[in-house]
């Protein structure tokens, strides 16, 4: 299983990341935006580290509370379930 999850979890990340630099050329420039539902679903499919990492980076979604607040609790409940699961 962590054959698959570690190399997954890197990919989502790594998106994350991206996307958070792409959405923020896109808004110094006054281009079309990734829309905030698709960063967030991105963060909820296990990118929240990549996403956090990205807004940090380029100081992006960093005044809108659905990020600084909704992407660290996101991942707060991810490492929360992996701890669950590696008690097991």
């Amino acid at each position: 299983m962590f054959e698959i999850l570690i190399p997954y979890i890197l990919a989502i990340n790594l998106i994350g990341f991206i996307i958070m630099f792409i959405d923020k050329k896109k808004a110094v420039h006054r281009k079309w935006r990734i829309s905030e539902s698709t960063l967030i679903t991105i963060s909820i499919l296990g990118g929240s580290i990549g996403m956090l990492l990205g807004m940090h980076c380029f100081r992006h979604k960093t005044n809108h509370k659905k990020f600084t607040l909704g992407v660290p609790a996101i991942l707060i409940v991810q490492l929360g379930i992996i701890l669950f699961f590696l008690q097991r």
